[in-house]
């Protein structure tokens, strides 16, 4: 760190984390997402990650519909360094971005065939060196998501997958 010029990232995130599959692609479950996300664009490979369970759950709520009807949670190990918590005001104000830009709606707008204003901080925080963020939950306020923008190449952060054991949901994910 420069001295006088705060640091955006946050410590490095490690621990087990939780993703939502379609099991007809579970050798893929670590490929990243396969269509637009809010912090992704169809060509940018980004993978979304819940610290719980019950953050998968809550995450499915704003896709249903849009999935697959049957879904697996799978456990990942992570380690991720260049991390911005998006729940930090000082880190926001430090990459000049706002949370309002981060949580405003997003599929109506790409359905429109325009750009999210939640791709445009993805764009800041990778041209800041960002390797992913840290996203509130905005269904279940204190739960919160990792999202990745790059993993598993040098110098970014490492995702390895737990032996093969999926958590049943607690209720239905379509």
């Amino acid at each position: 760190m420069v001295t006088g010029i705060p640091s955006i990232f946050a410590p490095t995130v490690r621990g087990t984390f939780y993703r939502a599959i379609d099991p007809a692609f579970r050798d893929a479950a670590l490929a990243g997402s396969r269509s637009p996300g809010r912090y992704s664009r169809a060509d940018q490979p980004t993978l979304y990650l819940s610290s719980s369970v019950d953050g998968v759950e809550a995450a499915m709520i704003a896709h249903r519909g849009a999935r697959a009807a049957a879904r697996e949670i799978v456990e990942v190990e992570v380690e991720a360094p260049g991390i911005v918590d998006l729940r930090d005001a000082h880190a926001l104000e430090a990459a000049g971005i706002h949370l309002a830009d981060a949580v405003a709606p997003w599929q109506e707008v790409v359905a429109a065939g325009e750009t999210p204003r939640s791709w445009i901080v993805r764009d800041r925080l990778v041209g800041l060196g960002a390797n992913g963020l840290i996203d509130p939950s905005r269904k279940s306020p204190g739960l919160w998501h990792l999202v990745l923008f790059r993993w598993n190449d040098v110098g970014a952060p490492t995702v390895r997958p737990h032996p093969f054991r999926p958590t049943p949901p607690a209720g239905p994910l379509a």
